[in-house]
This record gives C-alpha cells, structure tokens and sequence, in this order.
C-alpha cells in the first residue's frame, strides 16, 4: 500500500536521526535550557527577522494550541475560529477542555477574512448583553489552512490590522507551515508572519522531525511566564535537547525549507496532472493537500493500492478525498498514482 492520506506518516528527516544519534550520550541540561535549544532558537529568530522573539519547543500540535491559547486568555475569553479550524474539529474539544470557547465562523475555504472578523466583533459589542458571552480576544489561524489553502501576505497584513483595531491577538498555527512557504502561489515568508502576528508555531511534526512544535512569540503580553504555562500542560520535555536536535538540524542549512519545497512540487505535480485529467476539486489548494472528486467506482479500486482521506459524497456517483504529499513523498509514487487514475478513468469510459 502507499500511504497518501496524511503528512507524518513516515519518521523523520536521516539527517536529523543521524544528529540524534551522534549526540545521544552527550550530557546535557533538560527542560530545554541546553544548547541545542538555545542554538536552535537562535536559528529561527534569525529566519523569521524577530531578533527579539521568545522561541519554545514543544512535543506536538494540540499540546502547542493549547498551551499557547490558555496563557493567552482571561476565563470568559474565547477565539475566533474558521468552522474548519484544527482546535475546533481535531482536537477533542481541548481547549473547551481549558475552559475556552471556540467561536466559529463559518467559511467556504477554510480561511477567514478581515471583514468577518470585524463584523463578529461588532456584532458582540452591539449586543446590549454582551457581558454575558464569551468574549472573543484571539484570531486563530493556521496556514495552510484544513483545507490546504494559504493566505497571501496582504490577506494576513488586513487581519492583523482588525485585531490590533479590536483588541485581539492573532494566532498562526503553521503545523504545515513549510508546505505554505514553500508552495508556489504564496507570497509570504517568515519575517511577514512574524511581523503580523502575536505568536505562531512552526510544525516539525509534519515536516521532516520525529516530533515537535517551535512556537514563536513576539507579544510581551503572551511571552510573561509562558514556560510555567508549557509546565503546568504537561509540555516541558524533560530531554528537552531532542527537541532542540531536531529543529536546529531543521534550521541551521535551510533543510527545513528544502524537504518542504520537495512536498510542494509533488503536490503541484498531482495538481496539474490531475486537472489535465479533466479532474475537479473540492477546494482550490496550492499547498501539499489537495481534493480531488473522483468517481465512486474508481475510489473503490484506488483503496486496493493506496490510502488516503475520505472527504465525503459531492452526488450520487462521485466523492471527494484528500492525498498529501511530504517531505519524504517518492516521486514515482505520485507518477503511480496519476497513472492509475488515468487508467481507471479510462475503464470507467470504456464500461459506460
């Protein structure tokens, strides 16, 4: 079987498992105050421009979410959120779990606008009962979105334009962030996300290391005592070097960028081969998930070879799913994977 139905299916980067064992019995501090971390977040202030930014690791996405949002907000505060957002579906009501609402903003792409923003805002404060509603002071992002589209640089300056005029932090979780950088239609780079957000996170999980979150913070408002926060959560990795390891191999010689500009192209790859095909799509992606609508008949002979991510029924005989591509994505498994649903496409002529 190949795997297309998400982005860490695989281990992590040899570079970076060859780092981990050549400084495996090298005696360190823990709980990320030793060197490699220091390096490593050295690194990434120099790439996102943000000399002053605070930097921390941690082991995964949700865990990051979380923490990030709770040391962000008073109790009666929530965030705004796309009805597709990572911390509302995919996160078993985590930050509920905080005791933090969720404010959800239906959208078409995954994306939020300015605009919408703006008006939910308003609509709180005009209501004369507002005080007794959760009152939103955060935007969250995550770029690609669920839905593998990305915000241009002018989207993103517009939104964190609303919530400074409003009030509120903006949030970016870059699980997939690399994909988004790297991707062909995007026109943002890290310094731009640093420069229009309160704090953001850098997945590693998904591209290229074993585990791990870096998460950026460049508000003093959010950074006062974040790591009693990443305690009191459960995410202050003891050996918290293997964290430091893994993001400084990312960072220190561009591998980061290299391994996601890798998935980019295949996705681009599967993209036009498929559109070549006549093939429609769910969402217009440019990053590393895209959604084809393929036909009933067809998916049921793909799942034989391959596995990926049911979407849904769009009618009676055609469904949507989801194929990602990584940075450990083989380009022969994508040309496999075109040619068999060409082929299939084909068969499906020739039954009709």
């Amino acid at each position: 079987m190949i795997y297309f139905n998400s982005d860490y299916t695989e281990g992590a980067h040899p570079a970076i498992l060859g780092r981990l064992v050549e400084t495996n019995m090298e005696q360190t501090a823990g709980y990320g105050e030793d060197t490699y971390c220091l390096r490593a977040a050295e690194r990434i202030r120099e790439a996102c421009g943000a000399p002053e930014a605070a930097v921390h690791f941690l082991v995964g996405g949700t865990q990051a979410n979380v923490t990030v949002i709770a040391s962000a907000l008073k109790h009666y505060q929530g965030v705004i959120t796309a009805a597709t957002g990572h911390i509302h579906v995919h996160e078993t009501g985590a930050l509920e779990a905080c005791g933090h609402k969720c404010l959800v903003l239906e959208t078409e792409d995954g994306k939020l606008s300015a605009g919408a923003i703006a008006s939910y805002v308003q609509a709180h404060y005009a209501d004369e009962s507002f005080e007794h509603m959760v009152q939103p002071k955060m935007v969250y992002l995550s770029n690609p979105t669920e839905m593998g589209t990305i915000y241009k640089k002018a989207e993103l300056e517009a939104i964190y334009r609303v919530c400074r005029e409003y009030h509120l932090y903006l949030f970016v979780d870059g699980a997939r962030l690399g994909y988004g950088l790297m991707c062909r239609e995007n026109d943002l780079t890290l310094s731009d996300i640093a420069e229009n957000t309160d704090v953001f996170s850098i997945g590693g999980t998904k591209v290229g290391a074993l585990f791990g979150e870096a998460v950026v913070i460049t508000n003093d408002a959010i950074r006062e005592d974040f790591r009693y926060n990443i305690k009191q959560r459960g995410g202050m990795l003891a050996k918290g070097r293997l964290l430091g390891i893994q993001f400084l191999t990312l960072f220190e010689k561009n591998l980061y960028f290299e391994i996601a500009g890798h998935a980019a192209r295949l996705a681009e790859k599967l993209k036009d081969g498929l559109t070549e095909m006549g093939i429609s799509f769910l969402v217009d992606s440019p990053s590393n998930q895209q959604f084809p609508i393929l036909p009933d008949t067809l998916l049921k002979e793909l799942r034989e070879s391959y596995v990926y991510s049911d979407q849904g029924r769009v009618d009676e005989s055609h469904s949507a799913v989801r194929f990602c591509t990584c940075w450990a994505t083989k380009e022969e498994n994508v040309d496999r994977l075109l040619a068999d649903i060409r082929h299939l496409l084909q068969k499906d002529e020739e039954d009709a």
